[in-house]
Order: C-alpha cells, then sequence, then structure tokens
C-alpha cells in the first residue's frame, strides 16, 4: 500500500491463512477488490498477508468452502489503542487526575516566612500581603511577580528600609530590614551654634550654652548665635551648645511653565490575553483576536509551572494591552500662574528641612511670552539656621 500511515488509523490485520487452496483464495480476493499487502509464504500450504480492519468481514464470506483456515495472529492500528485506552480508561484518568492535583498543588503558595522585622512591623507586612493577595492557599499564576511585591510593600510600610522578596518552591521568605532610629550621640565635643545663612531672627528654643542673639535682630551667615562657654568671668567651662534659632531667611525661585502640553495617559480600555508557553512555543488559550488599539502599553507576566521541587519548561502568560490616547492641556493665564507658583512651593520645601515652614511670598515678575508663564519669586521662610562648630582652644 502507498499509504500505509492512513491504513495505521484505520486499523491493520495481520492474517495467517493456511491449507492447499491459498491461491485460488488470494486470486477470490483480488478478483472482489479486497487489498492485501505484505505477503509472505511460509512453508508449502501457509502464507501472512496484512489487511484493512474494514476488510475482516469480507474476507470471512470469501473465505468459505476454500478449504483454508484463518487465524488473526496481529491487530495494530488505531482502533486497537482506543480500545485498550477503553479498557483502563479508570487508570489512565486516575494517573491523569494525581498528576493534575500534584501539579495544581505544587502552584499554590503553601508558607509566608518573614525574617528580621518586629512582631509589630511583621503584622503590617503580612496584613499588606493579604491585601495584594499573597496569602496560603493562592495560586501562583494570580499573585504578582517578586518585583511588584517588593516594590508594593515598600511603598506601602514606612517602617522597612529595605525587604527582599523570594519564592522558594510554593514558599514566598521575606528578609526584612527596618529603619533604626538614630541613637542619641553619646558624647558631643564642645561646640558654638552659628548661623548658616543670613536672617531675621524669630524664635530661640535653647537646651544649653548662652544665647548671643535676640528676637528681631539680624545676623549674617558664621556669626555666633550660642556660645558653648558658659560659668562666671574667669571660671567658664566649654559645653556642647544644643537648641534651635528659627530666623526668618529668604529664596528666590525661577518657574517657566507653558501654556500647552501634550501628555499620553491611560483611557481604562485593555484587553487581555492568556498563553501557556511550552519550551520556546507560545500557545494562547484565551483571548483571540488583535486589539484595535492605535496607542498602547504591553504588561507581560510570565509565571513557572512547578512539579514538586521542579521547575517544568512551560510558563503561564498574562498578557495585558492597555489603550493610551494623546491629550492636551491648556492652561488660560490665571490657571498657569497658579500652577507655577505652586510648582515653585514644591520645589522649594524639597530643598528645606521637615520643620521649616513658608511665611510668604512676592512674586517679583512675571511675563507670558511664547506660550510661556514665566514667574520669579521671593520667599519668606521660617527655618532653624543653627549649626554646630567645635571650640577650638584658644578660641
Amino acid at each position: 500500500m502507498k499509504n500505509q500511515w492512513f491504513e495505521y488509523y484505520l486499523g491493520i490485520v495481520t492474517v495467517k491463512v493456511k491449507g492447499k487452496g491459498i491461491e485460488r483464495l488470494i486470486n477470490k480476493l483480488s478478483r472482489n477488490d479486497l487489498f492485501i499487502w505484505s505477503v509472505r509464504r511460509h512453508g508449502p500450504e501457509t502464507i501472512i498477508f496484512k489487511m484493512r480492519l474494514n476488510d475482516v468481514k469480507k474476507l470471512r464470506v470469501l473465505s468459505r468452502k476454500s478449504g483454508c483456515k484463518i487465524a488473526f495472529i496481529k491487530r495494530d492500528g488505531l482502533p486497537f489503542l482506543l480500545n485498550k485506552f477503553k479498557k483502563n480508561s479508570g487508570i489512565v484518568a486516575g494517573i491523569v487526575v494525581f498528576l493534575g492535583v500534584i501539579m495544581f498543588l505544587s502552584n499554590m503558595v503553601w508558607g509566608i516566612q518573614i525574617d528580621g522585622a518586629n512582631p509589630a512591623t511583621e503584622y503590617k507586612i503580612r496584613k499588606q500581603l493579604d491585601e495584594i493577595g499573597v496569602k496560603v492557599g493562592t495560586l501562583q499564576f494570580f499573585v504578582d511577580d517578586v518585583d511588584t511585591i517588593q516594590k508594593k510593600l515598600s511603598d506601602h510600610i514606612e517602617e522597612i528600609t529595605w525587604i527582599g522578596v523570594e519564592l522558594q518552591g510554593t514558599n514566598y521568605h521575606f528578609q526584612v530590614v527596618e529603619k533604626e532610629e538614630p541613637e542619641e550621640q553619646k558624647y558631643i565635643s564642645p561646640r558654638n551654634l552659628v548661623a548658616k545663612k543670613k536672617a531675621v531672627i524669630v524664635d530661640l528654643f535653647v537646651e544649653e550654652g548662652k544665647p548671643q542673639v535676640g528676637v528681631n535682630d539680624f545676623v549674617e551667615k558664621g556669626q555666633l548665635l550660642v556660645s558653648g562657654m558658659i560659668g562666671k568671668e574667669g571660671e567658664e567651662k566649654a559645653v556642647p551648645a544644643k537648641g534651635k534659632i528659627f530666623g526668618e531667611t529668604w529664596y528666590k525661585s525661577h518657574v517657566t511653565l507653558p501654556l500647552k502640553a501634550n501628555f499620553q495617559v491611560f483611557n481604562g480600555n485593555e484587553k487581555q490575553k492568556h498563553m501557556i508557553k511550552i519550551g520556546k512555543i507560545t500557545i494562547p488559550f484565551w483571548g483571540f483576536g488583535k486589539h484595535k488599539f492605535a496607542q498602547f502599553e504591553v504588561e507581560e507576566k510570565e509565571h513557572k509551572v512547578n512539579f514538586l521541587k521542579w521547575k517544568l519548561p512551560i510558563s503561564y502568560i498574562k498578557k495585558t494591552y492597555r489603550e493610551k490616547e494623546k491629550v492636551t492641556r491648556i492652561y488660560s493665564n490665571e490657571e498657569a500662574i497658579k500652577m507655577a507658583k505652586e510648582m515653585a512651593r514644591k520645589d522649594l520645601k524639597n530643598q528645606l528641612d521637615e520643620d521649616a515652614e513658608i511665611k510668604g511670598e512676592k512674586v517679583l515678575h512675571q511675563a507670558i511670552e511664547n506660550g510661556k508663564v514665566n514667574l520669579s519669586i521671593h520667599f519668606q521662610i521660617i527655618e532653624n539656621i543653627a549649626v554646630g562648630k567645635p571650640i577650638i582652644q584658644g578660641d
């Protein structure tokens, strides 16, 4: 036969014919269009050949009164395999279910271990993990990757300086480095407090040392504010001066803001695709078809499939296509001036200490040229201007 693969799917039977009328039977089969192949003689009265499963009934009819005995010695092909499968379907189904359960359990979160955190911080971490879906009993396919988990924990928990996230099989391991409160300096060498910039004094809080200035005094940069030399004249001793001297200081900011600006934003439309990756072959199983987004951003998450402690060359991939659109923002002159002032305030606050505050502001220059707002703003700031300066013997 020219296409034995096709015959294999239909079923092949190997037949043994024994008797004196073999030649007459073969001729009779040929006249009745019953195809046989691989015909081999085994002795003067025995032959073996192959034929289609569908022609077995014809063979039985045609072999009657031929004086030959027929025996079926081998069965090949898909129909016989399916037959065997049906007989052993219970065992096969049990094996498939067992492997499926093992794989399911191998890709579930079974443990969360947190090291390096005190009980209060650990409680906050576990609470945050619950909120982002990292729980015992959750499939790893529906959990963020370790980099995303690390970022979310770092953003939401102020008590930690750094947190390491590692997925070890079915367990998440978290290594925490907590923020350490600055220890009080056990020893401070004798020092004075001097002004770090020119200012007008508005308030003083001196813990130790002798104040050298008062409220409403104008001081220059480097001027002595609190002396570390205390005691009666002739009996003075040097101590580390401590305190905060608040003064009114001045800053100048320059801001340029365009009246018209183009930028892109997500509009909320998205399309998700789910795929199974086996080796280098990717097979989609949900979310078929192409998206119709002209501008978009793709987020891809890949989760390896585990089997017990082994990582299989199989991955679950989720792709999210988010549509972006161009937005043009146009400010009126008044809105642009207001926004420029806000930008100047934010920029200034980033340069100041936490206990500093903005007392007042005055626009020195304001102009709208070439589609842009240009502002020069003078700020009055109340801040601690005292810095330590060691007392050197002989000062």
